[in-house]
């Protein structure tokens, strides 16, 4: 965007100087130019009386009308749309002029763009008009482009849908779809193809809906179903049900996604079966290869309590990634045994670390402070010094002062960016004993604080002057 102003602001000085549009112009498809250009002309050109770059109006050139369409005075832009007929490379402001705060020059501009729009213009100036149409009164030129796109054939929209800008990419989907001009298995492979999630939801939800109740078809449902987004594998999942295909679910359950797992669990119990048991039996039954993150997180996201002692045995396997699911799902499930996730902080694996902290944090206090104290040294892993400066921080009083402060000089810069603000923010506490020294020392050693803000912390603290 920075860019395109200063792509902008250049062509307005060389336009001034004569150059020609076509040269100055070097990215017409580029609206934020076009933008950018209308924007840099008003401070820079001179009063309605300067005509030193529009020569009595004879017979202008396409840069003098261009400079004129963006002139700060409205009756100078009104005058230069009535010479733009004929000339394709000014209807880029010709749409902006549809937006223009003056009513006689928007009016002309709009009547100007009635007579220019057809098929390939509405094409290639819609990435422009849907710029404009986010500014009052600027929906007029949008609309036009619209109905034309609508009643033109449907090739002429297709390189809307393939465009780089995801808001023409909604606008042409949006469209295609409410006249039907692409067919269920085109939608699909929208879907599966567009990396926007409002075209992937609009194009999924578009395709099942064409497809009749009952109805199988591959060409619709197999490249859904195997979508490496999660919004379109859950549309496809969803709508299994409908197309009597409930069972096919099952193989959904443990879907690395959550929303697709829980697409999954509405079918199968929509058609008689219990998830939750499912679940059950797999992290039960299933050995060590066939076990899934999906299937542990599973279970969590639909079991109770009573499965905790499965899930328990699951942080000793193998697999880190199964270790971690299982240590989230025991938080998940509120279940909480200081002891067994404080072993979990020493795992090799930084996913298991964190998800032992995040369940451990509202449990600070009970863990030993001393043992936490001893994780900062630089010698430990990253992942275990971070955990227990966290836990050490959520600690809070006099303990966490410590801890931030043998960090303050941390060769590890976030670990001690973090450590300064806690220091910072630090302010004494109920449990903290007043007059400690301990506090006066630790403020002393951070150096970080200005000679009245240290001294209001220590009388905050009970410490004399």
């Amino acid at each position: 965007m920075r860019s395109s102003i200063w792509s902008g602001a250049q062509a307005a000085v060389r336009l001034a100087k004569g150059a020609v549009l076509r040269e100055v112009m070097f990215d017409v498809a580029d609206p934020a130019v076009w933008i950018a250009l209308d924007d840099a002309v008003r401070p820079s050109v001179g009063s309605s009386a300067d005509g030193t770059w529009l020569p009595a109006w004879q017979t202008p050139t396409d840069a003098q009308l261009a400079l004129a369409l963006c002139h700060r005075d409205g009756r100078i832009r009104e005058r230069a749309l009535g010479e733009v007929a004929g000339r394709p490379e000014l209807l880029p402001l010709v749409v902006i002029r549809c937006a223009d705060w003056a009513e006689p020059v928007r009016d002309r501009a709009r009547a100007r763009w009635a007579e220019a729009v057809t098929v390939e213009t509405a094409v290639a100036l819609a990435p422009l008009a849907l710029r404009i149409g986010i500014r009052y009164r600027g929906d007029f030129a949008l609309g036009l482009i619209d109905k034309v796109l609508r009643s033109a054939d449907r090739e002429a929209l297709l390189p809307l849908l393939t465009h780089a800008d995801r808001t023409v990419r909604r606008f042409a989907h949006r469209l295609a779809v409410e006249e039907g001009f692409l067919s269920p298995a085109e939608l699909v492979r929208s879907a599966a193809r567009d990396e926007d999630t409002v075209v992937q939801g609009l194009c999924a939800e578009a395709a099942l809906a064409a497809v009749a109740e009952g109805d199988a078809d591959d060409d619709v449902f197999e490249p859904l179903l195997a979508a490496r987004n999660p919004r379109v594998r859950s549309a496809g999942v969803t709508a299994l049900r409908r197309a009597g295909r409930g069972e096919r679910a099952v193989g959904f359950l443990d879907d690395r996604a959550a929303v697709v797992r829980a697409c999954a669990r509405y079918v199968v119990r929509q058609s008689g079966g219990e998830p939750v048991e499912w679940y059950r039996r797999q992290c039960a039954e299933a050995g060590d290869a066939a076990l899934s993150a999906g299937m542990v997180s599973g279970l969590a996201e639909c079991g109770d309590r009573s499965d905790a002692e499965v899930l328990w045995k699951l942080t000793s396997h193998r697999s880190p990634v199964v270790r971690a699911r299982a240590v989230g799902g025991l938080r998940a499930l509120d279940v909480l045994d200081v002891r067994r996730l404080r072993a979990l902080l020493d795992d090799p694996a930084p996913g298991v670390v964190r998800e032992a902290t995040l369940a451990l944090v509202p449990s600070a206090r009970m863990l030993d402070d001393g043992w936490l104290l001893e994780r900062l040294a630089a010698e430990r892993a990253r992942e275990t010094r971070v955990s227990a400066f966290r836990l050490l921080n959520a600690y809070g009083g006099l303990v966490r002062l410590r801890a931030a402060v043998a960090l303050v000089g941390d060769p590890d810069d976030r670990l001690r960016h973090w450590a300064r603000q806690s220091v910072l923010r630090w302010r004494p506490t109920a449990e903290v004993p007043p007059g400690s020294a301990e506090v006066g020392e630790l403020l002393d050693r951070a150096g970080l604080f200005d000679a009245s803000t240290l001294h209001r912390l220590k009388w905050e603290a009970g410490l004399k002057a």
